[in-house]
């Protein structure tokens, strides 16, 4: 599996870390060696200006999925991004009384989640994905570098 990462923000963030768990939901999820998932992290600038073109919401948010494309072209190996913001994710984390690390995790699997079909508009979807969410999160040991 092939994660990407871009990182075009400046607060320190694990790398190394997020892309173990991207390959560990990605495994989860049963999908096959040849996946590419393209991880971006970003400014609250940054996600406030893309959130506004693609979602119609003008403020910055934590995480943002963009499939690769739509369900009538699905290409399971190119699933998309997952864009994250550290700086609103640092926010959320100190409000939370946890972690950016985990914070960060919370949301990758979040976005991954969203790439591969899930979804939070009803109760029964929104159940549905805190579970999957939880078992990942669960299930995942960090590699040690």
């Amino acid at each position: 599996m092939e994660v990407f990462i871009a990182n075009e923000q400046e607060l320190s963030v694990d790398e190394p870390s997020l892309s173990s768990l991207a390959r560990h939901v990605l495994d989860k999820e049963g999908l096959d060696e040849s996946a590419e998932l393209s991880i971006l992290l970003i400014g609250a600038d940054h996600i406030r200006r893309l959130n506004a073109r693609f979602a119609g919401n003008d403020y910055a948010t934590d995480v943002l999925s963009f499939p690769m494309m739509d369900d009538e072209e699905a290409n399971e190996s190119m699933l998309g991004d997952v864009v994250l913001c550290p700086e609103i994710a640092r926010a959320n984390a100190e409000k939370l009384n946890h972690s950016l690390d985990r914070e960060l995790n919370v949301l990758l699997v979040h976005g991954i989640l969203h790439l591969l079909g899930y979804d939070h508009q009803g109760k029964t979807d929104q159940s549905e994905m805190e579970r999957r969410l939880t078992e990942i999160l669960e299930s995942y040991v960090p590699t040690t570098t």
